[in-house]
């Protein structure tokens, strides 16, 4: 019994905006319903006693957690600068005047 119909094919393909061939339809068609096949199987094996999960092996977050430490002040981050103004850098204008 197939999962995805070859007019469903043609629907999804109306809403990707993709012209899809007769020969196109049934071949997405095929292969949508070869994977909805697979996922059936895969949830047939899948018993109560196993947690869904998004990848078999488990993922930690790699990143350290953020910490607050001491860091330049204003003015000795614009020490430097060739032009400030406000504690900003100032830049050259690059682009036309402001309305």
């Amino acid at each position: 019994m197939p999962g995805i119909t070859r007019e469903e094919v043609a629907h999804l393909g109306r809403l990707a905006r993709l012209e899809l061939s007769g020969e196109e339809l049934d071949h997405f068609a095929q292969q949508l319903d070869d994977i909805i096949g697979a996922v059936a199987r895969v949830s047939e094996v899948a018993g109560q006693d196993v947690p869904p999960t998004s990848h078999p092996l488990p993922l930690t977050n790699v990143m350290r957690p953020d910490t607050v430490r001491p860091s330049l002040t204003p003015e000795q981050a614009l020490s430097g600068a060739p032009a400030q103004e406000q504690q900003r850098f100032k830049v050259p204008q690059i682009l036309g005047e402001e309305s």
